[in-house]
């Protein structure tokens, strides 16, 4: 299964979750992340935190999701969201058919340098808990109606 993991910038959030469900998916997702405004490049502490946590991190960049939308990319099951709306960033539409959630965490791309450890580490946790939840269900053989209402309700732990 597919999943594209969308945020603004994808230099964080998105980058974190792309990271943890190809971790823990152990081959029932492959997942990817892109932005509607990629920054360029990976938030430094994206990446000294997924190292620190044992990720591979060969593959990350900061991409937009532009490159998701041409005749021969992978084809997306499920998108998820990460901004979060109630701060005022203005979410990724994804167009077609696949099944779509938002799962808003706050953005630890937007705290002071000396706040990064925290907030990375929150944002990690919030989305480690939610790609575990996914994970701890029968996602493969649910209809979109089932999978919908489980992503919304994973949307919601904090």
């Amino acid at each position: 299964m597919n999943i594209l993991v969308l945020c603004t910038g994808n230099s964080a959030r998105s980058i974190l979750l792309e990271s943890i469900f190809n971790t823990l998916g152990s081959g029932r997702i492959r997942a990817f992340s892109a932005g509607s405004n990629p920054t360029g490049e990976v938030h430094p502490q994206s990446l000294v935190l997924l190292e620190e946590l044992g990720h591979d991190t060969a593959g990350a960049r900061s991409k937009s999701s532009d490159e998701f939308a041409v005749q021969g990319a992978p084809e997306m099951d499920m998108v998820i969201t990460v901004c979060a709306s109630a701060a005022g960033e203005t979410c990724p539409i994804w167009p077609g058919a696949p099944v779509r959630a938002h799962w808003g965490a706050a953005d630890p791309a937007a705290a002071d340098q000396p706040e990064w450890d925290t907030a990375f580490r929150a944002a990690y946790a919030t989305l480690e808990k939610r790609a575990k939840a996914l994970l701890d269900v029968p996602f493969e053989t649910m209809n979109a109606t089932e999978l919908t209402q489980q992503l919304k309700r994973i949307g919601e732990i904090q």
